[in-house]
């Protein structure tokens, strides 16, 4: 479809209508608190209703916009949810909770290329890229998924069953980990928890509970700044590098792009960063999330619904995926001796990220609610270097 034809084709009448639609629908859950939204994120909606508009021309298929979005908006939400890890604080309050997060990040690694190599026969040749932009939310969230379609260079179509397979996955996982709280006592004792371990967690959470304050106008500069200085310095270096790896080892120069490089420099210059007073910088978690909702309605813009086909087999994938995922998830409890409320909040920060790790740790133990956004946040610090690797080891076991 030709950008001329659409309703609404200038650059900046694009971006009202992305924008638009991602605030209409956190607008419509607030205002009827339908339940619909807590099995359904507003996620879905944001990136489906592009979809719709771009194929009935209200909105263009291509656009300057869209490219923007890419080279500036992505990097920028990057920075501002990556400078919040605190991986000392996590690692304290949990203890080897964190170490079944590792596990269930193994699962999300070696589920996505098993599951991978079940289905590929039913999908697309390029659907690798597809489960490596999925790996990318399961193991962060959806800023990893879609920083992961940008590094391995996923078409619009696979990143929508990425999202579709998502959220069909969420709705029936989500329940799981918040039933997990009724069959505590059975678990924690197959698990041979020790006595002390939730007292002990529950009173280092507390003791680290800290307030994300409202940011001044200052603060708003330094994280400007921080944002910009860091998408620059990334966006100077990463031909250099890239070429440097090119010429070095050429067997990984395809791995390695300058896309790819550019990004894995902006991830871990902000990881870099973390570990500074930056970090100390308030609110931007929930201003890069916010920057992630506009960058879904602008992959949605972009998408055609002639990949849907591919759905059922996609999901089918998803769900062995997700199964191999879980099995990790208990074994790293046995091993480890973790609750089982641990273990649920574990795998919500891998497979739901910032948005899910809260609910579940609000349903199972409240005074969590603030580590497990933590935890989160360090499955966004592995998602950019652990999901174009699924994606690659997929793509090799399938003989792609």
């Amino acid at each position: 479809m030709e950008s001329s034809v659409a309703l609404i084709s200038s650059p900046i009448g694009v971006l009202a209508v992305l924008c638009s639609v991602a605030a209409f629908f956190f607008l419509l859950e607030q205002v009827t608190r339908a339940k619909l939204f807590q099995y359904v994120p507003p996620l879905l909606f944001i990136y489906a209703t592009p979809v719709i508009l771009n194929n009935v021309d209200l909105i263009p298929s291509d656009s300057p916009v869209y490219s923007g979005l890419n080279t500036y908006l992505l990097p920028a939400f990057i920075v501002l949810m990556l400078i919040k890890v605190n991986i000392p604080v996590v690692v304290r309050v949990m203890g080897k909770g964190v170490l079944v997060m590792l596990m269930g990040t193994a699962g999300v690694v070696v589920g996505g290329v098993v599951a991978y190599f079940i289905v590929h026969q039913w999908l697309s040749d390029d659907a690798w890229k597809g489960y490596g932009a999925l790996a990318g939310s399961w193991i962060g969230g959806t800023a990893n998924l879609f920083a992961t379609g940008e590094m391995l260079g996923t078409s619009e179509e696979q990143v929508g069953l990425a999202v579709i397979a998502d959220n069909v996955v969420y709705v029936v996982w989500l329940p799981l980990l918040l039933l997990s709280r009724d069959f505590a006592d059975r678990f924690n004792a197959w698990a041979r928890v020790p006595s002390d371990r939730i007292a002990t967690m529950d009173a280092a959470a507390e003791f680290h509970a800290e307030e994300d304050k409202a940011p001044t106008m200052p603060q708003y500069l330094f994280l400007a700044a921080v944002v910009i200085g860091v998408t620059w310095v990334s966006k100077a270096l990463a031909p250099g590098i890239s070429q440097w790896i090119a010429s070095g080892l050429p067997s990984i120069e395809a791995v390695f792009s300058e896309t790819t490089t550019r990004i894995l420099l902006v991830t871990t210059i902000a990881l870099l960063l973390s570990l500074t007073p930056v970090s100390k910088l308030p609110n931007s978690t929930a201003l890069g999330t916010a920057l992630v909702y506009i960058f879904v309605a602008g992959i949605g813009a972009r998408a055609s619904m002639s990949g849907l086909a591919e759905a059922p087999a996609f999901v089918l994938g998803a769900f062995i995926w997700i199964f191999i995922h879980g099995l990790f998830c208990v074994a790293g409890a046995w091993l480890f001796r973790v609750d089982i409320h641990s273990v649920a909040i574990a795998s919500a920060a891998n497979i739901g990220g910032a948005a899910s790790a809260p609910i579940v740790a609000a349903y199972h133990r409240p005074g969590l609610v603030p580590v497990s956004i933590l935890m989160a946040l360090l499955g966004y610090a592995m998602g950019n270097y652990l999901a174009p690797l699924t994606g690659q080891l997929a793509r090799m076991a399938a003989g792609q």
